[in-house]
């Protein structure tokens, strides 16, 4: 082993060591929190033929200013175009989406239709409901405080994600 990787090992070990518990479970706590809430969501809506895949970028169509393009969704969400591209078919089938020509043709337009605006109402209904009992016992103050928090994060991963690229 060279020097260099055994003297990196023994860092990282050493880091390891003096890394709290509280900063590991948090990580490991966000992680449960996150499959969990999606679990629970998703079993929810299973009914109406939906999860995460499919209600997400409904929600982020529904709550958008204007019509959004392909490219800006899957953007938004993190996927690439292709994933994006394939839920947006499955969509348009079920007749929830509809993509139309804008002032730039060479972008569709994702709009809802009314059935589609119909099944976002109820998406939104479900997703306060789970939030009412996740949140259940969690006073105001710790929701806002957890949520500077998880902000901090976010962003403390973001500008290691753009160092990285």
């Amino acid at each position: 082993m060279p020097v260099h990787y055994f003297t990196d090992f023994m860092m990282d070990t050493a880091m390891l060591q003096t890394e709290s518990s509280a900063r590991r479970n948090f990580a490991i706590q966000l992680g449960q929190t996150t499959r969990l809430w999606r679990r629970v969501i998703d079993r929810e809506l299973q009914p109406y033929g939906l999860t995460q895949a499919a209600w997400l970028p409904l929600l982020f169509i529904a709550r958008g200013d204007a019509p959004i393009h392909q490219k800006a969704l899957a953007e938004s969400l993190g996927l690439d175009a292709s994933a994006v591209v394939r839920v947006l078919d499955n969509l348009q089938k079920q007749g929830v989406i509809e993509r139309r020509e804008g002032n730039d043709r060479r972008f569709k337009e994702i709009h809802l239709t009314e059935s589609g605006i119909a099944l976002v109402n109820r998406v939104e209904l479900i997703a306060a409901q789970v939030r009412n009992q996740a949140l259940e016992g969690v006073s105001e103050q710790d929701i806002q405080q957890v949520s500077r928090v998880i902000g901090q994060v976010i962003d403390n991963l973001s500008q290691t994600e753009s160092r990285q690229s």
